[in-house]
């Protein structure tokens, strides 16, 4: 069964670390060995996995994709929002996780983080477990 996060994003470009909702779902869903697939049904949104330890890290990834991708840059799309698009495209709307002993295997560092780039609205990441009870 899928289950929603929703988000409400208060920033243009916002990342928002969704590891612990995900955590939550996963323990009512009662998987203990299999896969978890977390997927955002947004074009001018995605999902990350990176460290969550140091706020700097997501701070400096946003730093960097709106260099690469600026938010002016005489794009033909007439909505102001392509640098979005773009965005969404290079980090991508899905991400698979492993689930061992009832618990996303993460890194020690690592965290789940949806990413906003057209905001503020309101989102959500649908999440799906499958695998082995117990």
């Amino acid at each position: 069964m899928i289950k929603n996060i929703n988000i409400k994003t208060k920033s243009r470009s916002e990342f928002v670390d969704i590891t612990s909702d995900i955590s939550k779902i996963l323990d009512e869903s009662g998987v203990q060995s299999g896969l978890c697939y977390l997927y955002v049904p947004h074009t001018t949104a995605g999902i990350t996995i990176n460290e969550g330890a140091d706020p700097s890290v997501a701070r400096d990834i946003q730093f960097t994709l709106s260099r690469l991708v600026p938010h002016q840059n005489n794009y033909a799309h007439l909505e102001g929002n392509s640098d979005a698009h773009i965005k969404s495209s290079l980090v991508g709307v899905s991400k698979s996780v492993l689930i061992e002993g009832g618990k996303l295997f993460l890194g020690t560092w690592q965290s789940i983080f949806f990413c906003e780039f057209d905001g503020p609205r309101h989102r959500r990441v649908a999440v799906r477990s499958a695998g082995d009870p117990a």
